[in-house]
């Protein structure tokens, strides 16, 4: 999974004071790639109270446009 908080739709809200990126790195430090073994280990200690969770919000794609004709 690649964390990056500036797609994030959550970015310069409250939720980024909450956010585990935010706490255990420092917000604009570029693009992070976690693993699928990362992500459960960091929702394992957000489960346990340790860390905040995850609060990445990425914005939906756009759909495609029909062509006019």
């Amino acid at each position: 999974m690649l964390i990056d908080c500036e797609i994030c739709s959550m970015r310069d809200t409250t939720a980024c004071d909450d956010c585990v990126v935010g706490v255990l790195l420092s917000i604009g430090s570029g693009p992070l790639e976690m693993s699928d073994t990362e992500l459960e280990a960091l929702d394992a200690l957000s489960e346990a109270g340790l860390v905040p969770r995850l609060r990445l919000v990425t914005p939906e794609p756009e759909p495609p446009v029909a062509a006019a004709g």
